[in-house]
């Protein structure tokens, strides 16, 4: 369980990134901080009402109003937007005072996101805003050293096949990129391969067409339940032929009750570890953390958003 943690840790202590702490009246953001420089994994920035600058407060506010002026915002509101320390780091990510963003541990998560959709650039490779979480358990036999990835489990309540489509890619990409290892990813539901029928199966279904259809070079299969993704011998009764069944390590669920629900089970009844949610289809790196996160989850997801922060192009110490 420990391997992908001190790998994520290891990793950004390579080359530790600029991240901003937009929440610093919780203590765990405070524990997670002074161990984080204590270990060299990030350069944290921990706002308080001390160090947001006013100078800094008014360039954001004239962005940010330039940039949505279009929509009917007045410069007003801009300027009050950026008296929200969620805000005024996400503008910090934006114009290059810091190179990512970890925040929600007291935030909701309908706040990260939306401050995050209106701050921060959209990947225009990807055109959509979602989210994965890494798990890692103890002692399972079906994983990548005991590793999965959720998708999306956070952001998009009830995503169109086409939407499906490009979070099984974002997720693939994330896989590779981040954890180092190649995604084998599977569209889950009820049935296998026509074992049933029904709106959602036809969603995932044409879902995994359209991926396949994009050629994105990755291992994308499905509609299968849970069972035949993971179990090789169930995928064997199940299915004549897959490139996944049997051995998927990257999960995509139908919408946002399955992955928020299994996330959330998979955490406490396996005793597993939940890094995230990471942010996917953004330019600049962000996590919105669960509000239930500890310590260790703001550290790892701290080492990710480092990790990610130096795959990016542009971005500079």
């Amino acid at each position: 369980m420990e391997d992908i943690i001190f790998k994520l840790r290891s990793e950004a202590k390579k080359n530790p990134r600029r991240v901003v702490f937009p929440e610093s009246s919780d203590e765990r953001v405070l524990k997670a901080i002074e161990y984080i420089q204590k270990e060299k994994i990030a350069y944290p920035i921990l706002l308080t009402s001390d160090n947001m600058e006013i100078a800094k407060q008014e360039e954001f506010a004239n962005f940010y109003y330039e940039s949505k002026k279009n929509r009917g915002i007045v410069f007003e509101e801009a300027r009050e937007l950026m008296e929200n320390p969620l805000y005024y780091a996400c503008m910090m990510v934006k114009l290059g005072y810091a190179d990512g963003i970890v925040a929600g541990s007291i935030y909701t998560s309908s706040a990260v996101i939306k401050a995050i959709i209106n701050c921060l650039d959209v990947d225009k490779t990807i055109n959509l805003i979602s989210s994965c979480f890494i798990m890692v358990l103890k002692d399972c036999k079906y994983l990548e050293n005991g590793t999965l990835v959720y998708a999306d489990c956070g952001v998009i309540p009830y995503p169109t096949s086409e939407q499906l489509a490009i979070i099984s890619i974002s997720a693939a990409k994330f896989t590779r990129e981040v954890l180092g290892f190649e995604p084998r990813v599977a569209l889950l539901s009820f049935s296998t391969k026509g074992s049933a029928s029904g709106r959602w199966v036809e969603k995932v279904r044409e879902a995994v067409e359209i991926a396949k259809s994009k050629n994105s070079g990755f291992l994308i299969d499905g509609e299968l339940q849970a069972d035949a993704a993971l179990v090789e011998d169930v995928a064997k009764r199940k299915l004549s032929a897959s490139p996944v069944a049997g051995r998927a390590n990257v999960l995509i669920f139908p919408n946002l009750d399955a992955g928020n629900i299994c996330y959330k089970i998979t955490q406490r009844l396996a005793n597993a570890r939940a890094i995230g949610p990471i942010i996917l289809g953004t330019e600049q790196p962000c996590s919105d953390l669960s509000r239930g996160c500890d310590v260790d989850d703001i550290i790892d997801c701290t080492a990710v958003v480092v990790i990610e922060a130096n795959k990016r192009v542009g971005i500079n110490k």
